[in-house]
């Protein structure tokens, strides 16, 4: 036992790599080894022989074992500081001016209307984005002949074959939302509801799947006045521009009456978008004043409140406040197109320090 001891803890010592170290360990102890062949002929052993061979062999299997197991230590330490002197880095060096993230518009320009809508008391609601028919299309006044129902415009769930329960869809707007939020706050209210939206419709201007943000104002004495003002300040505030001039022109969505769709004066000379001057129209967005009809839905009776909406798209808005020509671009995953479009993580908007840097 004294010769297997020697020879295994010199060899052990002597180990280059884990390797090695391996093939020591089951020539030594593995099931065929030196040492668990010994043990097998204590059997053969009278009982006075085997009192003394056994605690033996056990404390060589020990002695082994732990010689192996700190040489394994030993050489994981020595590999790990070789590989530390291979990878070292001076950490004193200037950091790289090369931004290696960045925030993508649609999140950027959702923080710059939070932000706007916040400082003017609207807080931000969120809702499911598989919605059932109930909520995306009935409490909102939408008919069932409405062309938005129909399966070319927007995407149904998949039902069983005779499961007459009603369809769910993916969302076509964040209106749901206020439904939701009428159900669950009552009146009044004041929120924004910004978030995906699905669509069959796919070109330079239209994507499946798209970013809304809603807004929702109920109380006893609302009016398009309030409305009014409320876009204003907000595109003021957004586009950066003083002089905003805004148009309201009749228009009809069945859960507003009245109902207006808002354009902004803006000037394409040059081929560049300016907003607040020239002779040039441009619609950003649809509002009005809440249907008593959705109201009822809502759980709001529509004799004692009354309040408006509005409806604006996250993607068009950064497309124009940015010069960015195609909304496809904005999926498409192009690292380049988006270290060119894209913000840096510390540029959080805000009324104070500015929305956008």
């Amino acid at each position: 036992m004294e010769e297997l001891r020697q020879k295994y803890i010199a060899a052990i010592a002597e180990a280059a790599d884990e390797g090695a170290l391996e093939a020591l360990r089951v020539q030594a102890v593995g099931k065929k080894g030196e040492v668990s062949l010994k043990m097998r002929e204590l059997g053969k052993m009278s009982p006075e022989e085997r009192q003394v061979a056994g605690p033996a062999l056990n404390a060589l299997k020990d002695e082994i074992n732990s010689a192996l197991a700190a040489k394994k230590a030993a050489l994981a330490d020595s590999g790990l500081e070789e590989r530390l002197k291979a990878e070292w880095l001076d950490v004193t060096l200037p950091a790289r001016s090369e931004r290696r993230g960045s925030i993508h518009p649609i999140s950027q320009v959702t923080e710059e209307v939070t932000a706007i809508f916040a400082d003017m008391g609207f807080a931000v609601a969120e809702g499911p984005q598989v919605e059932d028919d109930w909520h995306n299309f009935d409490a909102l006044n939408i008919p069932g002949h409405h062309p938005a129902r129909a399966e070319m415009d927007t995407f149904y769930m998949s039902r069983a074959e005779g499961d007459d329960r009603p369809p769910h869809v993916l969302r076509t707007h964040t209106s749901p939302v206020q439904i939701r939020s009428m159900l669950q706050q009552g009146a009044p209210i004041r929120i924004i509801a910004p978030g995906r939206v699905y669509r069959a419709d796919y070109d330079q201007t239209h994507t499946p799947m798209f970013h809304q943000v809603e807004g929702l104002a109920i109380d006893k004495d609302i009016s398009m006045a309030n409305l009014k003002w409320v876009l204003e300040e907000f595109c003021r505030a957004f586009f950066e521009v003083d002089g905003v001039e805004l148009r309201f022109r009749a228009s009809h969505f069945p859960f507003t009456e009245p109902s207006a769709e808002v354009d902004i004066r803006c000037s394409w000379e040059g081929g560049t978008l300016k907003l607040g001057e020239g002779d040039d129209w441009l619609e950003i967005l649809g509002s009005g004043m809440v249907h008593p009809k959705v109201l009822e839905s809502g759980g709001i009776d529509p004799n004692e409140w009354q309040g408006f909406a509005f409806g604006l798209g996250i993607d068009r808005i950064a497309m124009l406040k940015y010069g960015i020509p195609d909304l496809r671009a904005f999926f498409d995953s192009d690292l380049r197109w988006l270290r060119h479009y894209g913000f840096a993580a510390l540029d959080v908007p805000s009324i104070h320090a500015g929305i956008s840097r």
